[in-house]
């Protein structure tokens, strides 16, 4: 009986975990570590945008990735101005160190002058990109 009760708890702690991380997967926040960071065009290997800026770490293997690429390449395509760079985490480990990127995709909004105003580690919505691109813009 006790191992039915040990079973049922570990269930319910990894369905609360579960709901827990997709809930917050993917969502635009500041982090207070990122206040002050600014990336120039040199760390980006490309120009910043005019208004801002959408930076996608991503990986070889990494599915997610892929969508996260259609997603902002289609919001920089619909916004004036706002330009898409997707650096390979794998090429550029010295700035993913820096920056404390620790998963694929992570995506960093950043304003006309390279300062960091959000991230998001994980796939993005299209919806909470354009939000996040309105607090810059």
């Amino acid at each position: 009986m006790s191992g039915l009760v040990v079973c049922a708890l570990v269930l319910a702690a990894a369905s609360v975990f579960g709901v827990w991380h997709r809930k917050n997967g993917g969502r635009l926040k500041v982090r207070g570590r990122d206040a002050g960071k600014r990336l120039s065009p040199a760390d980006l290997g490309a120009e910043l945008g005019r208004r801002a800026t959408l930076v996608q770490f991503s990986s070889a293997f990494c599915q997610p990735c892929r969508a996260t690429r259609r997603t902002l390449a289609d919001v920089a395509g619909m916004i004036d101005g706002v330009t898409h760079v997707e650096i390979d985490a794998e090429e550029r480990l010295p700035l993913v160190r820096e920056l404390g990127i620790l998963k694929t995709p992570t995506v960093l909004v950043l304003d006309s002058t390279g300062h960091i105003v959000t991230r998001a580690a994980g796939q993005p919505r299209k919806a909470d990109v354009i939000n996040a691109l309105g607090r810059v813009v």
